[in-house]
C-alpha cells in the first residue's frame, strides 16, 4: 500500500467541493434517468452510461484540479470486450464514469448498493454487484450475468484486483474477470489509469490536482485459453500492467 498523502488546504478544500458537486449532480440527473429509463422501458440505459456519466464525472473531476485524459493505443475500441482496470485510488470511480464507454456495464462491489442512488442507478442500468468477499458467490453472479450480457452484445468492465486495497501498486489478479472473458468468447480490452494512485491513496476522495490518463490498449484474444493454462494467462496480462507502472517485477507469497 502507498503511503498516506499529505493535502494542502487548497487541496482539501477543491476535494471537498468536489464531493459535493458530486452528490448535487447524482441528485439533479437521477429523476432524469429515472424517466428516460421508464419511457424507454429501460432501453436508454445505453445513453445514461456514456453521455449522462461523464456529464457526471467530468465537472467532478475538473473541480477536483484534475486534467482527465484519454490516450487510444488502439482505435477504434474494441467492442464488446471485457475491459480491465488497474484499481488502487478513489478517483477510479469517477475516471471510468469519464470514459463513456459504448454499451459498458460495470462490475461493482456490493456494498455500493448500500447508497439509495446507486442501488436505483445501477440496477435499472444493468449494471452487476459482486460480493467480493465471497469469492464463489462472486464467480456465480458473473456467471449469472453472461448470457444477458452476450445477448445485448454488451461490454463489461471490472478490476481483476477486485479491490484497490492490495499489497503493491498492481496487486494480484483474480480469475474471475478472465474466466469471464472465456464464457463470453469475448477478447480482453487492458486499461491503464496513470496518475489515480498518485492524486490520490485516501479512503475518501481526497485529491492533488494534477493529471489522470486513461490508457486504452489493443485487445488480447481469449479464443485459445483454457483453463489448463489460465494461470499463465493472467500472470502475462499482469505483466503489462506491471510494465506499465514501471515495475520490474512484483511477486505475492
Amino acid at each position: 500500500m502507498a503511503a498516506k498523502q499529505k493535502f494542502t488546504t487548497t487541496e482539501y478544500v477543491r476535494s471537498l467541493l468536489s464531493i459535493l458537486l458530486f452528490f448535487l449532480l447524482l441528485i439533479f440527473f437521477t429523476p432524469i434517468i429515472l424517466l428516460l429509463l421508464i419511457l424507454s422501458f429501460g432501453k436508454m440505459a445505453n445513453f445514461v452510461v456514456e453521455k449522462i456519466a461523464p456529464a457526471v464525472a467530468i465537472p467532478v473531476l475538473k473541480v477536483a484540479g484534475i486534467n482527465f485524459k484519454i490516450k487510444k493505443h488502439v482505435d477504434p475500441i474494441p467492442a464488446p470486450a471485457v475491459y480491465i482496470i488497474n484499481h488502487s485510488s478513489t478517483l477510479d470511480i469517477l475516471t471510468i464514469l469519464a470514459l463513456g464507454l459504448p454499451r459498458v456495464r460495470f462490475v461493482a462491489k456490493w456494498e455500493l448498493q448500500y447508497n439509495p442512488i446507486f442501488f436505483i442507478l445501477g440496477r435499472l442500468t444493468g449494471q452487476v454487484f459482486i460480493r467480493r468477499k465471497q469469492s464463489d458467490k462472486a464467480v456465480q453472479t458473473l456467471k449469472k450475468n453472461v448470457q444477458r450480457i452476450r445477448k445485448n452484445n454488451l461490454t463489461v468492465m471490472l478490476a481483476p484486483e477486485g479491490s484497490r486495497k492490495h499489497p503493491g501498486i498492481i496487486g494480484p489478479f483474480k480469475k474471475g474477470p478472465f474466466r469471464m472473458a472465456m464464457d463470453l468468447q469475448y477478447p480482453i480490452v487492458p486499461i491503464y489509469f496513470e496518475g489515480n494512485r498518485e492524486l490520490s491513496t485516501e479512503d475518501f476522495l481526497i485529491t492533488k490536482s494534477g493529471t489522470c490518463t486513461a490508457h486504452i490498449y489493443p485487445a488480447i484474444d481469449t479464443s485459445d485459453w483454457k483453463l489448463e493454462n489460465l494461470e499463465d494467462h493472467i500472470n502475462d496480462v499482469r505483466n503489462h500492467y506491471l510494465k506499465w507502472a514501471g515495475i520490474q517485477n512484483e511477486t505475492f507469497s
